[in-house]
Order: C-alpha cells, then sequence, then structure tokens
C-alpha cells in the first residue's frame, strides 16, 4: 500500500484508478433519487451521481494543472470509452438467459443494470462534452491567469462543465415528441437547474480537495 504513494507515477496512477471508480460508480449506481428537503413546497431531490461527478472535474482540474492539457484531454477520452464499454457489456449481461440456479435473481439484476440505449447515449454524449469543456476552460483561464486563481479557474470550470453536463445529458435522455416545446421546457428545467445546483455545491466542497491534490502530485 505505501508504494502507492513513494512516486510521482504511482500517485497518478491512483489518482487514475479513482477516477475510473468514479465513473463506475455513477454509471452503475448514480440514478438512485433520494429527497433532500422542501424549498417553498418544491420539493428538491438529489442523485446519487452528484456526489462522484463533480470529484471527475476535479481530477480533470488537477491533472491538468500538473500535467497539461494534453495529459487532462487524453484523461477526457478515457471516461468516454469506459461509460461506452460499460453500455455496451450491460447491454450484453442483461441479454443472456439466466442459468436455473440464477433464474429468481434475474429480474431483479435485469432491472438494475438494463439500460435503455437512449440513457446510455445520453450519458455518453453529455460526458464527452462536458469533461473536454472542463478541460478546455480550464486551460485556457490558466494561460489568460498565468496560473494563478486556482480556486476560481477550478470552481469557474467546473460550474460551466456540469451545467452542460445536466443539460445535454437531461435533454436527450427526457426530453419528448409526444408534447410541445413548452412543455418539454418547463420540465426539463424543472430537473436541471435542481441537479445542477447540487452539482455545483459538491464541486465548490471538493474545491480544497483540488488544491491538496496538486501538491500531493507535486511532492516527492
Amino acid at each position: 500500500m505505501i508504494s502507492l504513494f513513494n512516486s510521482t507515477q504511482h500517485k497518478f496512477d491512483f489518482l487514475i484508478a479513482l477516477y475510473i471508480f468514479c465513473i463506475v460508480a455513477a454509471e452503475l449506481m448514480g440514478s438512485k433519487t433520494f429527497p433532500l428537503f422542501n424549498f417553498f413546497g418544491f420539493k428538491l431531490n438529489g442523485a446519487v451521481g452528484m456526489f462522484l461527478i463533480p470529484w471527475l472535474f476535479s481530477i480533470n482540474d488537477i491533472v491538468a494543472e500538473v500535467y497539461g492539457f494534453a495529459r487532462a484531454k487524453n484523461l477526457a477520452k478515457i471516461s468516454i470509452l469506459i461509460v461506452f464499454l460499460i453500455a455496451v457489456f450491460s447491454l450484453l449481461a442483461v441479454s443472456l438467459p439466466p442459468s436455473t440456479r440464477f433464474q429468481p435473481l434475474e429480474p431483479s439484476y435485469h432491472q438494475i443494470f438494463s439500460q435503455s440505449i437512449r440513457i446510455s447515449i445520453a450519458s455518453l454524449v453529455a460526458m464527452a462534452v462536458s469533461n473536454f469543456l472542463d478541460v478546455v476552460i480550464f486551460m485556457k483561464l490558466k494561460i489568460k491567469m498565468k496560473k494563478n486563481g486556482l480556486w476560481l479557474r477550478n470552481n469557474l470550470s467546473n460550474i460551466l462543465a456540469l451545467f452542460f453536463d445536466t443539460v445535454v445529458f437531461m435533454t436527450i435522455a427526457f426530453y419528448s415528441t409526444k408534447v410541445s416545446i413548452t412543455s418539454n421546457f418547463t420540465f426539463l428545467w424543472g430537473l436541471i437547474l435542481p441537479y445542477w445546483f447540487l452539482k455545483t455545491c459538491m464541486s465548490t466542497i471538493s474545491t480544497p480537495f483540488v488544491y491538496l491534490g496538486i501538491k500531493w502530485l507535486k511532492t516527492n
């Protein structure tokens, strides 16, 4: 265990492992919603994924700050590949017939792990857009601010990336051609704004860990 932290390369490997964990856990368990509180009669719910997605962008920023744009862009490509492979393998897994011993568990297994193609596409496109956007905004701010204002670069890039992530995912996943544009607009923004706000709060909380992560990676 100690060897994970005795060199910069080992630390980076550990960070990648954490990054992959956040992606996989968000894809497999992130859709569960839970009640938070009432806001003037409006019931505000959270989703498990909001505890994980902001950390992906924070890790993007840590890698971009220490290793540069190219390495951070590769990390974004990895996230897209992982989501794609999870979606493909999930479709394979739920399509296979169960053995006699597993038959009683098959309905639960199918319900938990089956994802509609539309939801998978929504997640894939949202992650592709938001991850690259986060890295690009962070690096442009870094160049413009000459490496100052890490807290501003981290939060601004994350907040904007999270906004596009939420808008793209909700629109692709839940837009309906059976109702009017006005009805779609009202319904979608009723989902987008609360989730964006909650994920932004989690991103802000993670800011001190971005500083610690950068310092940790740079210290041998």
